[in-house]
Parts: C-alpha cells; structure tokens; sequence
C-alpha cells in the first residue's frame, strides 16, 4: 500500500514482485510506456530515470536484470537437482515466463525457464544475454524463488557454448546433427570404407566386438561387425564434438554444468543399439551428460501431436529408457516436445519419472490466439505474412504441413479465426514462420496486443503448459 501510494496513479504493481532488503524495495510496476523496475532509492549497478516522489525507474535492460539478479540470489539460474525430471519452456517473444510459472503450480518438476537456441535467437534477433535477462524479470514479477535453469539450446559451435557459460547459464545442449551420417542408407562397402577413415576404428572394434551387454528389462545387446560399423560411421563424428564441446565447457565452468547431447534432429530414428553406442562413447570419454535425445521413431513434428505406430513407439521408448539407467541413469529428453499429448504418459512411465522435455512453439501459439481473438485484423495478417514465408521458414525443420489445406481466411469470420491455430497444418505454418513474424512490422504489433491483454496471455500459457504437466503427471501429485 505504501508503494501504490508513492506512486500514486501513474503505474500499477505487481504485487508478487514486491521485495525489501536492506532498507530498500523493489518492484515491478507498470505504466503508459509498459513496465519497469522500480527501487526506492538508486543503488549501484542499476541505471534508470530518477521519479520526483523518490525513487529510481529503470527500464528492463540485460544491464538491470543482471544487477537484479546479483541482489537476488533466486534469480540466478540453477543446476538441474539429481533424480528429478525437468521441462523446458522456450519464449520466443521474451513475454511468456509469468504464464510459465503460473503452469508450474503444485508440479514436481524442475524449470528451465531460460532455453533458446542459437538457431532460434538468430530469426528473433535475440542474444543470449536478452533471452537471460528477460527470464529473470519473468521470475522476478511473479516472485518465483525455487529455483530455475537457463539452456543454451542446440549449440553448433564452441564459442556460443562457451559465451552462454559466461552469462550464467546452467544447461548446455549440444548439437553434433551436422556430423550425423545417414549410415543406414550407404552401401556395406561404402560404410567399411568411411569406418576405416574413422580414428578411433580400431578401439571400436575392441570396445564393442565380442563383447554382450546385459540391460536389465530388454536382455543382452551386441554389435555385430555390420551394426558396429554402421552405428561408428553415423555417430562417430557427432560422439568426438559433443566430446570436444563438452571439455571446453569444463575448462570455462570447473565449479560443474548440466550437458545434454542431442541426435534428435536426424532424418533416421536411432536405434537402441545406436543409443548404446552414443551413450557409452560418451561416458568412455568422460563425457558427464545429464539427458540424452534420440530421435524417436514416427513423427516427432513441431507444434502438433506425434503420429504414428504407437506400439512401435512404446517398444523403442521402452528399450531406450532401460539403456539410460544401464549406461548412467541419465535423462531420456523429449524434443520438439510441444503438444505431444498421445506421448506423455508412456515417457513417465517408461522413464520411471526420469525425462526431459522441450517446449518453445506451442507457447508462441498462445500469443497467436491472443491476437486471434482481440486482435483479429493483425491475425489475418500475421497468418497471411505466415503463409507467403512458408516455403522460406520451413528449412531446418520437420513437418509435413500443406498450406494450400488451410482454409481460406477470407471465408473465415472473426470468431472461427482461431481454427487456423487449432487446424494441423495451419498450426505448423504459423509456428515456424515466428522469426519472420517477429523481425516484421507485424511483431511489434503483436507484443502491443499482448501487452494490453497481458493476463489473458498469461493464463492462456498457465492452462495450456498446464496440461503438457498434466499429461506427464507431475502436477497434483500426479
């Protein structure tokens, strides 16, 4: 009341962001120019406009937030706590993390509040440091203290990993993809022939050759020649640079990290004895990852639910999940982990609660909706701009979406604008033309309607993030 008072009028609180230490408070407030970081005297690190009631006004700068963050512990991202099952949730637009949290209630699951991917900070014209900074004033307005990670997500190359680790961030996902061979498709004698340029061929003949290993759950596993020399040349290469970018982390963060390796994004599934491969290569050298992602068979797309053979997927998840704890006890990861509901009981279970999943496009559909329903001129065209970026925006990415199947807008009323959304291929276009939508004219547009309907955008996030925690039942003691 003190702080409404001082303020009078001109800016609202938010109320969950109120904190004193030292004789000092700070808070979260809202006004005509949106909102800002409010302290009731100038302290140093902190840069903003000087209030005539008392005060300092600051904008929400990275320079803010990591002085916010260096007065409040809680705000500093954290390592994933052992034995516990963790979800990611990418925000591409910077806005989401309040609704994130609000998703969390009553879940047994560690956040990763902070997770974007080169890739995806390259379409948004976003870095690492605003991306970190932006978690933290998310955690911060909703005074969320138990703790959070940060993932430099799909790393390609060291400097990125070893810039993020500088900033502080907590979980490293590496991404050998473009050192994966589609061995499967290669001839034998064209496989033998690029095993025999491998280095490290010959101990892989004596690590795996002759040798059964016992997988409590599925029964023994052993390569034969064919199988070792296809599963070396797909991966080997992509084993030696998650090896390299795993022990340039470790000379930059000596006090430890969490390192997830990810072949998810493959044209082929990995196999279990190809997971076996992976996973063991890894340890051998040392290599301490915390979650691993395969590329699971059927259609792991984005935005939408998987399709295909669930049995199949059972089976191969079954098998995959008793590998983990034989080779580590690691973390079987889920990416492109949005909206796959048909999966989410079968991870838990199969996993004995021990996954990682990824979300990041599901929560940038939400913010469509909001514009959608209260907006639905600036969602015309958004889907409009969308579909003319498609076959541009659509490369790097797995999905079948067919644009000319999304029916036409101008047939369409205001009121059944958001079947576009809920439509399957309607839903991958709109997803992955986000980086073209948000460097456009169109984005700034977009974030001034979130901005004004900024709790329905957030409960929108709560409800629908919700039901991904739902599904992998670690809410409500689930």
């Amino acid at each position: 009341m003190e702080l409404k008072k001082l303020l009078e009028t001109r800016y609202s609180v938010y109320e969950h962001s109120v904190h004193k230490l030292q004789g000092a408070t700070f808070a979260l407030v809202r006004g005509s120019k949106g909102r800002r970081l409010f302290l009731s005297e100038p302290l140093s690190g902190f840069s903003g406009e000087a209030l005539a009631e008392g005060g300092l006004l600051c904008p929400l700068t990275v320079e803010n937030a990591f002085a916010l963050e260096h007065v409040f512990s809680w705000l500093s991202p954290q390592r994933i706590l052992e034995e516990e099952a963790s979800f990611g949730f990418g925000d591409r637009l910077g806005l989401a993390t309040p609704g994130h949290i609000r998703a969390l209630s009553s879940a047994a699951v560690f956040p990763i509040l902070v997770q974007q991917s080169v890739r995806e900070n390259a379409r948004t014209d976003r870095t690492f440091e605003e991306v970190l900074a932006q978690g933290i004033f998310g955690a911060f307005q909703e005074g969320y203290e138990a703790g959070f990670g940060a993932d430099a997500d799909h790393l390609k190359r060291i400097g990125d990993a070893l810039h993020a680790a500088d900033l502080g961030y907590t979980l490293f996902t590496c991404d050998p993809g473009d050192y994966v061979v589609a061995a499967e498709r290669l001839s034998l004698q064209e496989a033998q022939r690029q095993f025999a340029l491998l280095p490290e061929a010959d101990d892989f003949r004596r690590e795996y050759l002759g040798r059964t290993f016992e997988i409590d759950g599925i029964g023994s596993l052993a390569f034969s020649e064919e199988e070792l020399i296809r599963a070396a040349v797909k991966y080997g290469n992509a084993v030696d640079f998650a090896d390299k970018l795993y022990h340039a982390l470790t000379v930059r963060l000596p006090q430890g990290f969490d390192y997830e390796v990810s072949v998810d994004e493959t044209e082929t599934p990995t196999t279990p004895l190809e997971h076996l491969f992976v996973a063991h290569e890894l340890r051998r050298r040392g290599v301490d990852f915390v979650s691993l992602a395969p590329r699971f068979v059927g259609a792991m797309e984005k935005g939408v639910d998987w399709r295909g053979d669930l049995e199949a997927f059972r089976r191969e998840l079954r098998a995959h999940a008793a590998i983990a704890r034989a080779v580590g006890s690691y973390r079987l990861s889920l990416h492109s982990g949005s909206d796959k509901f048909t999966l989410y009981p079968f991870l838990a279970k199969e996993t004995r609660g021990l996954w990682h999943v990824k979300t990041a496009g599901t929560s940038y559909l939400i913010a469509l909706e909001v514009a959608a329903h209260r907006a639905p001129v600036l969602f015309r065209e958004i889907a409009q701009f969308s579909m003319e970026q498609f076959a541009k925006d659509r490369a790097s990415y797995h999905i079948s979406a067919d644009p000319s199947l999304i029916p036409s807008l101008e047939g369409l009323s205001d009121d059944e604008l958001p079947k576009i959304i809920e439509e399957h291929n309607g839903r991958q276009v709109l997803h992955v033309a986000f980086g073209s939508v948000l460097r456009s004219h169109l984005g700034n547009k977009l974030r001034l309607v979130l901005d004004k309907w900024e709790e329905e955008h957030y409960e929108g996030l709560a409800q629908h993030l919700g039901r991904h925690l739902d599904g992998l039942e670690v809410r409500n003691g689930g």
